[in-house]
């Protein structure tokens, strides 16, 4: 009689517990010099010049020097601009002004030419100011308004005053041509310009009402008691006012008078001249007495 036995099971195969193979090792292995490495390395460049932070940007600064202008103005503007000393830029002219105009002998007045300059960190008084007045060479040296001013017998220089009094007299721009026809008008005719703004510039002073005292002060910029032009710029002009000094409105007027802002009156007549002004003197009561 034969016995079944039962049949024999295959070995079972036990399961591995944390046992890496060669190949994982190998993996974990270099995984974990990566990490090593990359912890290093991180360290290395933040300590790099070139993963430095950015240098902060300067801000940009600049100065607006406007039309019209005196030479004292704009010495104050720079002063604050560079927040510098008062008196400090107007010191720094002496080394400038042998670069200006021989004609000007050493007054910078008309040759601080009106613009927006930019303000560094370098910036100084004497380097804004040589800019101002090598601009105004620029500006002012073309061959047109040379030409311009030899077609009124005119020097450069005396041009520049012209447009000195024309951007101080003129209530807009649009009237620049008209105020510069009357300047040409009178010089041609012999006649004192009788400009308030030339005598504004000898009191030093800003105003549009002038007294009879005024008119008899004892000074070359008393346009009143002199013929002719005054000896130096009474302000720095733009290219508009020397535009118009070298090209003038056709005109006859010999007389003008700004009643209020935007009524500039012209006109050749002595007679209504006399009644414009009667006009401006009304309207400088009532504006007083509001």
């Amino acid at each position: 009689m034969t016995h079944a036995f039962p049949r024999p099971e295959p070995p079972r195969r036990r399961r591995s517990r944390g046992r890496l193979t060669r190949r994982g090792r190998m993996l974990l292995l270099a995984l974990a010099l990566f990490v090593a490495t990359a912890a290093v390395a991180v360290p290395l460049l933040l300590l790099r010049p070139e993963a430095k932070p950015p240098p902060v940007a300067e801000k940009k600064r600049t100065l607006l020097i406007p039309e019209g202008w005196r030479a004292g103005q704009v010495y104050a503007a720079v002063d604050r601009a560079l927040k510098a000393p008062a008196g400090t830029a107007r010191k720094a002219m002496k080394a400038v002004a042998p670069t200006l105009p021989a004609a000007a002998r050493g007054n910078p007045e008309g040759y601080l030419f009106p613009a927006t300059y930019p303000i560094e960190s370098t910036t100084t008084a004497e380097s804004l100011l040589r800019y101002m007045v090598r601009t105004a060479g620029e500006r002012f040296g073309t061959a047109g308004l040379t030409a311009g001013a030899q077609r009124h017998g005119l020097s450069l220089h005396e041009t520049v005053i012209v447009a000195s009094i024309v951007q101080a007299e003129a209530d807009s721009p649009q009237d620049m041509a008209k105020v510069a026809r009357v300047v040409h008008n009178r010089l041609a005719r012999g006649m004192a310009l009788q400009m308030d703004s030339t005598l504004n510039y000898a009191l030093n002073r800003s105003t549009v009402d002038t007294s009879y005292e005024d008119t008899r002060i004892d000074s070359p910029y008393n346009t009143y008691a002199r013929t002719g032009l005054p000896p130096t710029p009474i302000a720095n002009p733009g290219e508009q006012a020397m535009a118009a000094a070298v090209d003038p409105a056709p005109g006859d007027w010999l007389y003008f008078v700004t009643v209020r802002p935007g009524d500039t009156r012209f006109t050749a007549d002595y007679a209504e001249q006399q009644r414009n002004v009667q006009d401006f003197n009304e309207e400088r009561r009532r504006a007083t007495a509001s």
